[in-house]
């Protein structure tokens, strides 16, 4: 099963509360207590999307984090790639890539290389059209983005951004 992990789901939480509260800040205290994420969970994730510049913090009385930029142009890949490395399925897809472990040792002799690579910027491309502010808007206006026709599928394959809690 392909997952993303659960501080990622949390980081993408976060952000949407972050882009509903149309520009001002909130503490992780906050956000914690308005997502129901765990406060130390808050804490780790808001220090990671700040190191990559999605948020920007602001100390004193009124302080606390916010969006670096407006949720339009905050794009799904960068939200996974500042907290799980580039968006990928394989090795060989995020070859390349400030986050890429090296090259595998395969890939001179792979045959399914240049499949891998066509799958991987097709997952690219699809989290690539989603914005934060996609995100925050109803089910029903990313509808017509799931049901593109772009190959008849054989069944469907279920895919949760959301994880289970452990």
């Amino acid at each position: 099963m392909l997952r993303m992990s659960k501080m990622t789901d949390y980081g993408i939480v976060l952000l949407t509360e972050l882009a509903r509260a149309s520009g001002e800040t909130r503490t992780a205290k906050e956000l914690a207590a308005c997502t129901h994420v765990p406060l130390p969970s808050v804490s780790k994730v808001l220090k990671g999307l700040q190191g990559s510049g999605l948020l920007v913090s602001h100390r004193g009385a009124s302080g606390g984090y916010g969006l670096s930029r407006p949720a339009q142009g905050i794009l799904l890949t960068e939200i996974i790639a500042a907290l799980e490395g580039p968006v990928a399925f394989t090795e060989c897809g995020a070859h390349g890539t400030p986050h890429a472990s090296g090259p595998c040792e395969l890939e001179t002799v792979c045959r399914v290389r240049g499949h891998w690579r066509i799958i991987n910027r097709a997952l690219q491309d699809a989290l690539g059209r989603l914005t934060l502010a996609d995100l925050c808007a109803p089910v029903s206006r990313l509808a017509p983005m799931a049901d593109h026709p772009a190959a008849p599928s054989p069944a469907p394959i279920p895919v949760s951004l959301r994880g289970t809690p452990s």
